[in-house]
C-alpha cells in the first residue's frame, strides 16, 4: 500500500501539472469562466481514473507522457460531470472535495459553462497528435470515450439516477444505473492504455471485465460511505441519496448484502488480472484500496 500511496502522489502531481498547462490562467472578459474551470479541475481529489490510465498503460509499456495526457483528458471530463451533477437541478450539492461546489463558489450559469468547456477540451486533448501519431488510434480513443460518457454511458446513468427517486428500481436496474453512471468512465480509463498500445483483444477483454467489476465496487463503497461516513471524511454531503428518495445499492441490498457483493466482485476482478502476472500487482493494490476506502 505504501507503493500505491507513492504512485497516487506521483500521478496526481503529473496530472495536475498537465491540467495546469491545458487550463492556463486567462485575463480579460472570460477570466471568470477559466477561473471556475481551474477551481474545479485542480481542487485535489483522489485521481483514481488517472492512476488507472497510467497503471493499465504500464502493463503494455506505453509512453508515460502519452498516458498522462489521456489521464488529464479523463479528469477534465470527470470534473465536468461532477460540476453538473452538483447543480440544483441535479443532486443540489453544496460541497465537493471539501470545498464549496462550483455553482456555490461562482454561480449556476458559470458552473454550467465551466462544465461545458471542460467536456469540450477533454476531446480536444485526445485529438492532439501528441497523444499518438496515428489518427486511427486517436479516433478510436475519442469514439470509446464518447460512448463512455454519452447517453449510452455516464449521461444515461445520470438520467436513470434522477428517475430512481420517482420510479421503483429493481436490483438489476440499479446495478445497470451505476455501471453506466460510474463504471463507464472507469472502463475507458482501463482500456485507454490498451488502445494506445494496439495490444490484442484478449488482454483488452480481461481489462474491460476487471474495470466493470471495479466500477461497481467503487459505487458500492460510495453508497456505503454515504450512509456510514461523515462530511469531514468524504469531503461532500452524506445521506443525500436517502434524503432525495433515490434507489441505491444499500437501500436494495442492505449494508451486509452490499459488503458481501463487494467481496464477490473483488474476487472476480482479481481473477481477471491473473493474465498480467506481476505487472498486474498495482491494479490489485488499487482494487484493495477502492474496497477499503474511507473517502
Amino acid at each position: 500500500m505504501v507503493v500505491l500511496a507513492n504512485l497516487f502522489k506521483e500521478i496526481s502531481k503529473l496530472t495536475e501539472s498537465e491540467l495546469d498547462k491545458i487550463l492556463p490562467i486567462v485575463e480579460g472578459s472570460e477570466s471568470r469562466l477559466h477561473e471556475a474551470m481551474r477551481y474545479s479541475s485542480m481542487s485535489g481529489g483522489k485521481r483514481v481514473r488517472p492512476l488507472l490510465v497510467v497503471a493499465c498503460g504500464d502493463l503494455f509499456d506505453v509512453d508515460r507522457d502519452k498516458l498522462i495526457r489521456v489521464a488529464a483528458a479523463v479528469e477534465l471530463i470527470h470534473t465536468y460531470s461532477l460540476i453538473h451533477d452538483d447543480l440544483p437541478a441535479m443532486d443540489n450539492d453544496g460541497m465537493r472535495r471539501g470545498k464549496p461546489t462550483c455553482h456555490i463558489k461562482f454561480d449556476e450559469a458559470t458552473a454550467i459553462l465551466a462544465g461545458d468547456a471542460l467536456l469540450t477540451i477533454g476531446f480536444e486533448v485526445l485529438a492532439d497528435p501528441k497523444i499518438h501519431p496515428s489518427a486511427d488510434i486517436r479516433i478510436r480513443l475519442i469514439a470509446e470515450l464518447s460512448s463512455a460518457v454519452g447517453p449510452r454511458g455516464m449521461v444515461g446513468g445520470q438520467m436513470l439516477d434522477l428517475l430512481s427517486s420517482k420510479i421503483k428500481f429493481t436490483k438489476s436496474e440499479v446495478l445497470r444505473l451505476q455501471s453506466l453512471k460510474t463504471g463507464a468512465l472507469i472502463e475507458f480509463s482501463c482500456k485507454a492504455g490498451a488502445i494506445l498500445s494496439g495490444v490484442g483483444s484478449r488482454e483488452t477483454e480481461k481489462l474491460t471485465s476487471f474495470a466493470r467489476d471495479l466500477g461497481l465496487i467503487y459505487q458500492f463503497t460510495d453508497d456505503l460511505l454515504d450512509v456510514d461516513s461523515t462530511l469531514k471524511e468524504t469531503g461532500k454531503m452524506v445521506n443525500k441519496d436517502a434524503d432525495l428518495g433515490k434507489a441505491t445499492i444499500v437501500s436494495l441490498f442492505g449494508k451486509k448484502g452490499a459488503r458481501k457483493e463487494v467481496s464477490f466482485l473483488e474476487e472476480r476482478a482479481l481473477k481477471n488480472l491473473e493474465i498480467f502476472q506481476e505487472k498486474g500487482e498495482v491494479l490489485g493494490a488499487l482494487l484493495k484500496f477502492v474496497v477499503n476506502r474511507r473517502n
